[in-house]
Formats: C-alpha cells, structure tokens, sequence
C-alpha cells in the first residue's frame, strides 16, 4: 500500500515537467497572453523594410480545451519578428484551417457539443490574431463534411470554397506556405 503514493507521482512528474515554461522565452511585444518567443542573435539580418506575406496550413486539431500549436504558431512568428525590428505592418499572416483542426474554429456551444463540454482553448487567441489583422480561413468543404455551419465559427473566422482554393490564392497574392 505504501508503494501506491509513490507510484502516482512518478506518474505525474511528466506532466508537471511537460507544464513548466520553456526556458528561455518570454511573452511577445504583440500577444503578450501566447506566442512566447526567445530572443535571439541572428546571423540572418532583418532590415526594418522586410515584409512578410505567410500563410498558416492548418489540418491538426487541438487537444479538447487547449490552444492549437499552429494557431500559437502564427502569433509566435508575428511576436518574434516585431521583436526583431520588423514594422507590426510589414508582417502580413493568414491562417487556413481545414480536415479536423476546422472545429478549433467553433463558437463555445458547437465546441463545447462536440468536445464533452470542453472550453474552445484557441477561441482568445483566434479573436486577438483577427483584431489584430490576421485572416483566418476555414475550408468550405471540412466545414461541410463536418456539419459546419457558418453560422457556428468564431467571429472573424471566413469561409473558404476550399482550403486548396484558399492557399492557392494566397500564393498569387505572394504569400509563402509556411511548412510547420
């Protein structure tokens, strides 16, 4: 019986170790709340004239009531590159969503039905990166199949035909795809 305690917390020291902040980074100067970044000294100059035009390719969900990585990711790579000089204007962010990553985009009742009453963990951020110009794009046709309606995604969330459509435009419009 004695060894039950132990046991159970060897099985929690993952976890806590896994919760701790990353060492190193801190909150960034556009989204204080996520996006943590570390600073860096970079070989690779970033005159104050760069611009960025990127998009996001998002199809991986997040775990029920957790941020998305991907989504963090897109306010990570806005946080780094003000910190690093570059003009919060000259950065310009799209993120498509689509396959099972399209419910991260719910309102909390549509979220919370099909994640047993789970909190959207991605909803803040997703109304902090549209308030702050990031176009977010669902696929029309992971909406569909997945009994979306658009009447069911967060404000500020549009409605692609498609997600190839999506990122095919965004690349005549000269963003990159971003490859994580």
């Amino acid at each position: 019986m004695t060894k039950l305690p132990i046991l159970l917390a060897l099985l929690l020291l993952p976890i806590e170790a896994s919760a701790a902040p990353r060492t190193g980074f801190h909150p960034g100067p556009v989204f204080a709340e996520f996006g943590d970044v570390a600073s860096v000294d970079s070989d690779m100059p970033l005159p104050p004239t760069t611009v960025f035009h990127v998009a996001f390719n998002v199809s991986e969900k997040a775990k029920p009531g957790e941020l998305s990585r991907a989504i963090e990711s897109a306010a990570r790579f806005i946080n780094m590159h003000v910190e690093a000089g570059v003009p919060l204007a000259n950065i310009h962010v799209a993120i498509v969503v689509h396959g099972p990553a399209s419910t991260d985009l719910l309102k909390a009742g549509p979220y919370a039905q099909r994640n047993n009453g789970a909190a959207n963990g991605s909803a803040a951020a997703i109304a902090a990166l549209t308030a702050h110009g990031v176009d977010i794009w669902l696929c029309g046709q992971s909406a569909a199949a997945a009994s979306i309606a658009k009447a069911d995604v967060l404000p500020g969330v549009k409605m692609a035909l498609s997600a190839m459509t999506a990122l095919a435009l965004l690349q005549q419009q000269g963003y990159s795809i971003n490859p994580f």
